[in-house]
């Protein structure tokens, strides 16, 4: 007997929730094979069976919360399936080498030989790749909620692994999709007021359809982070505005040959990671946290970038951005991005950041205050370069693009003198940005 465990995941996580069991009771599994799907508050995360063997039992359904090293379900080691509507699993043991009863029908026998296979055997035979043992889970979810079988679903990445997007590709261009073996396309519910519960009374109209759903471990893990920092830290906001003439310049000139030598765009958020690193260095409390009546002042730069993804913001973190060029900023980034939104980041990958930069502008926001990303003491905001009207000079205006940056910080340490040469900093180093060469 084999026990199936929650896993360690990092020390800052003790707990994670049940999202989906991949397997059933009394279904064979090969060693590797996944066996359930965990969602945590920073990460989701896949659990594969240690040994070959039956599913014997499944403790913890889903949606349960269960604790770091607590058993959830049990296999019997080297046993194997029953075959359908027949013994016992004890009985069954190497019943996948025996022969068929005498006289039975030719078709009964490959279905049952079917259900005795394992779960990699059976993708095996639909084809090698279409059970899609790579699938991220939030493409599992999202194929699950459409009743779409990820067999069915061609990957794009070149090594085969499944993305929510190929899902979502596969739903707008498929509208007839065939829903997974033995499961209906799910209905979407709606829940009359009368049912809503006590709470939800209040806000209910009658006659008016509506929909409750549980929020998700990270969602809720994000509301209370949120709601903390504004509770525990002396929050205020300082604005400036960037002329973003020379870096549009710079990536006009440059961008074309930057990414043939470096196989990565030239974006701005390398420009923006170096600006604040030089910044930082300059006023080193903006990189510090406070511990108890404690301030501790961080010698190194590790910069949190602000990912939407669609269980909820992410902050991955970039290591020793100081010690990096544009290109290794633009290609770390990317590659945390990609890992946030497949859910396959690491533990590690997001914690222990100095500072963090999160970019509204990519949605359109063209002003807007940051929460700061506690235990951190300041967060810089970016938003979407506009073109204005700006005074040269007395007799000249022109239309110039411009960006507003804000830089919300925690004003128990950072005094706003700092605070707002912090940000006149970040803005004389992108308006100049050869000097991020020296000083970033």
């Amino acid at each position: 007997m084999s026990e199936i465990k929650v896993p360690e995941m990092g020390e800052s996580i003790t707990e994670g929730t049940i999202s989906r069991w991949i397997v059933q009771e009394g279904q064979s599994v090969k060693q590797g094979d996944l066996l359930l799907e965990l969602e945590t508050d920073k990460v989701n995360m896949e659990i594969s069976a240690e040994q070959d063997g039956v599913i014997d039992k499944i403790l913890k359904p889903e949606g349960e919360t269960v604790q770091i090293g607590e058993v959830i379900g049990t296999i019997l080691v080297g046993a194997a399936a029953a075959p359908s509507g027949g013994a016992p699993l004890d009985t069954a043991v190497g019943a996948a080498s025996a022969a068929p009863q005498a006289g039975a029908a030719p078709a009964a026998a490959e279905a049952a030989g079917k259900q005795a296979a394992s779960p990699a055997a059976a993708r095996d035979e639909a084809g090698g790749d279409g059970g899609h043992l790579s699938a991220s889970p939030a493409a599992r979810r999202l194929a699950r909620e459409k009743g779409i079988d990820v067999g069915q679903v061609a990957a794009h990445d070149p090594i085969g692994r499944l993305y929510e997007t190929d899902v979502r590709n596969a739903a707008s261009g498929s509208p007839s999709i065939p829903a997974r073996a033995g499961q209906a396309a799910p209905a979407v519910s709606v829940t009359p007021p009368a049912a809503a519960g006590q709470g939800a009374q209040a806000n209910a109209q009658p006659g008016k359809p509506a929909q409750r759903k549980r929020m998700s471990r990270r969602r809720l893990t994000i509301a209370k982070r949120l709601v903390e920092a504004q509770r525990t830290a002396a929050m205020l906001t300082t604005f400036n505005e960037v002329d973003m003439t020379a870096i549009l310049d710079i990536r006009k000139r440059r961008k074309q040959s930057f990414q043939e030598k470096n196989d990565v765009g030239l974006g701005f958020m390398s420009f923006f990671t170096k600006a604040v690193v030089g910044a930082l260095k300059k006023f080193p409390l903006l990189n510090a946290e406070i511990d108890g009546e404690d301030i501790i002042v961080k010698e190194f730069y590790d910069i949190g970038i602000a990912v939407s993804a669609k269980e909820g913001l992410v902050v991955p973190v970039v290591r020793n951005a100081n010690h990096l060029g544009f290109a290794e900023i633009e290609k770390k980034i990317a590659e945390l991005a990609g890992k946030a939104r497949s859910n396959s980041l690491d533990i590690s990958e997001l914690q222990g950041g100095t500072f963090t930069i999160t970019n509204g502008g990519v949605f359109g926001s063209l002003l807007s205050t940051p929460i700061l990303n506690a235990p951190q003491v300041g967060i810089l905001g970016m938003h979407k370069i506009q073109l204005r009207p700006v005074a040269i000079d007395a007799e000249r205006m022109e239309n110039r693009p411009m960006m507003y940056i804000a830089l919300s910080y925690d004003h128990r340490i950072v005094d706003g003198s700092e605070a707002v040469s912090f940000l006149v900093k970040v803005k004389e180093l992108l308006e100049d940005p050869e000097t991020l060469l020296l000083e970033g």
